[in-house]
C-alpha cells in the first residue's frame, strides 16, 4: 500500500518506545521496593497518562490535537477501503499547501515536534485549503466552506447519511482532519493527522476513530459536538464556529475580551462603573489581566505578589486608585504584596464575542459581547455592553460593564 513504509516505521517506533516503557516502569518498581518501607496498596494504578497542561487553546478548543488515543477506540463504521481514501485525502490536501511549508522548521525528527506558524501563515494555509474546496479553519481564523457542514447538519437532522471533513490547521502547521460521519443511526468521527518533514513534505502521522454522543449547529453558526468518552487533550464537548465573525469583531474580542473569565471573577458577571469598581476587582483576576499586559503567564510565589507590578498594571486597566486597592485586594504593608489567587483554565466555562460596537463621541469605545457557552449548547447564554478607554500606547481601560441573562443563568462569584 501507499502508506507501508510510513506504517512500518511507525510500528518500529511503537515497539520501542513499549519496550523502553516497560524497562523503565520495572525500574521504578525496583526503587520502590527496595527504597520504601510502606507497601503500595493494590488498588492504587500508576498512570502513563499525562497531566493536561493549561494552555491558552483551551479557552477556544479548534486548535487542540490529540496526539494519543483515546481510552478505549471506537470499531469505525468507515470500510477499511473509505478509510484509506479518506487519509489519501488528508494527504493530497496537504500536497495542494507544499509550496507554504518549505521552511517548516521540524524541531524533533522523532516525533515530528514543529516551529510555531504565524497566524497570518496559518490564513494562507485556510484560504489556500479552501480555494481547493476543502472545509478548512484555524483558530482565530473564519472556516472556509463553512456551507458543508451546514448541508451535512441538515442531512444528519432529515435522518439521512451523511459525512463531512474539517481541515483543522494547528497552530505549529499539522493538519487535522475530522471527519464527521452519520451512518446507520451512528455519529462518529473518523481523525486524520498529517505533519511535516522538512522541506514541506506531508507525511501521515496517525488515525483514530471515536464515536459522538450528539451534534448540534446553533443559530448564530456554532457546530457543537459531544464525545462519547473523553479523548486525549480534549473535551467531552468541543466545537467549532463555522459562520464567520466580522474581521474587526474578531480583533476586538482578541484585544479585549479573550483571556477574560465569567466563572473566576466578576468583571463581566455584574453591572459596575466608575462609582463601585472595588466591586468587582479580586485576586483571583490578576493573572489574566497581567497575560493581556504582558503577554506572559503570571508566577507567584507564595500567593502574593509584589505591590509595585500588581498597582502599576490594575490602575492602568481599571479605573481604581492604589488606596483603593490596598482597601479591596489583601495588600500587605510589611511585605508590599497583595494576595494572588491563579486558577487553571477549567472545563465548561463560558467565553465572549464581540458581534458589533459603537465608537462613542468621547473617545471610548462601547463593544457588544455575547456569551458563548458550548458546554450548554448556548451561543447566547448573555450579554454584556463593555465600555473601553483606548490610550496611544496600546493599552486601555475597562470602565463599565453591564450584563444581561440571555439562555443562561448568570454565573455568580462571590468576592
Amino acid at each position: 500500500m501507499k502508506y507501508s513504509k510510513q506504517r512500518k516505521i511507525e510500528c518500529q517506533r511503537s515497539l520501542f518506545e513499549s519496550i523502553f516503557f516497560v524497562a523503565a516502569g520495572s525500574f521504578v518498581v525496583l526503587l520502590l521496593y527496595f527504597g520504601c518501607d510502606k507497601a503500595i496498596s493494590p488498588e492504587k494504578e500508576f498512570s502513563g497518562e499525562p497531566q493536561e497542561q493549561q494552555a491558552e487553546e483551551s479557552r477556544e478548543n479548534v486548535d487542540g490535537s490529540s496526539y494519543g488515543k483515546e481510552i478505549e477506540e471506537a470499531v469505525s463504521i468507515l470500510e477499511s477501503e473509505e478509510q484509506e481514501q479518506l487519509q489519501e485525502a488528508a494527504i493530497s490536501a496537504a500536497e495542494g499547501c507544499a509550496d507554504l511549508y518549505k521552511d517548516i522548521k521540524v524541531l524533533d525528527t522523532t516525533f515530528y515536534q514543529l516551529g510555531q506558524r504565524t497566524k497570518e501563515q496559518r490564513r494562507e494555509t485556510v484560504s489556500r485549503m479552501g480555494g481547493l474546496g476543502y472545509v478548512s479553519v484555524s483558530k482565530g481564523i473564519n472556516m472556509e466552506n463553512y456551507e458543508e457542514v451546514e448541508m451535512f447538519y441538515s442531512r444528519y437532522s432529515d435522518g439521512e447519511e451523511a459525512q463531512v471533513t474539517i481541515c483543522d490547521i494547528y497552530g505549529d502547521g499539522r493538519f487535522g482532519c475530522r471527519t464527521f460521519l452519520y451512518r446507520a443511526g451512528k455519529l462518529q468521527v473518523y481523525y486524520v493527522e498529517i505533519t511535516w518533514q522538512e522541506g514541506g513534505v506531508p507525511i501521515l502521522s496517525h488515525t483514530s476513530v471515536w464515536d459522538l454522543e450528539e451534534i448540534r449547529l446553533t443559530e448564530k453558526g456554532y457546530f457543537i459536538y459531544t464525545n462519547k468518552i473523553k479523548i486525549s487533550h480534549g473535551n467531552l464537548r468541543e466545537h467549532y464556529r463555522i459562520k464567520p465573525l466580522a474581521e474587526d469583531c474578531r480583533a476586538l474580542t482578541e484585544k479585549y475580551i479573550s483571556g477574560l473569565s465569567y466563572i473566576d471573577y466578576n468583571l463581566l458577571t455584574v453591572d459596575w462603573n466608575g462609582s463601585n469598581v472595588e466591586d468587582i476587582i479580586m485576586d483571583t483576576m490578576f493573572g489574566d489581566i497581567y497575560h493581556m499586559h504582558t503577554g506572559e503567564y503570571l508566577k507567584v510565589h507564595g500567593g502574593r505578589v509584589d505591590a509595585e507590578i500588581f498597582e502599576e498594571i490594575m490602575t492602568i486597566y481599571f479605573p481604581i486608585t492604589i488606596e483603593q486597592l490596598h482597601h479591596c485586594c489583601g495588600y500587605d504593608a510589611d511585605s508590599d504584596t497583595y494576595e494572588c489567587d491563579l486558577f487553571s483554565v477549567r472545563p465548561y466555562a463560558p467565553f465572549g464575542e464581540v458581534v458589533d460596537y459603537t465608537e462613542n463621541e468621547d473617545g471610548t469605545l462601547t463593544l457588544f459581547v455575547d456569551g458563548v457557552w458550548p458546554d450548554y449548547d448556548s451561543d447566547y447564554a448573555f450579554t454584556n455592553q463593555v465600555v473601553i478607554q483606548s490610550y496611544e500606547d496600546g493599552t486601555f481601560c475597562y470602565l463599565s460593564n453591564v450584563v444581561e441573562q440571555q439562555e443562561m443563568e448568570i454565573p455568580v462569584i462571590k468576592k
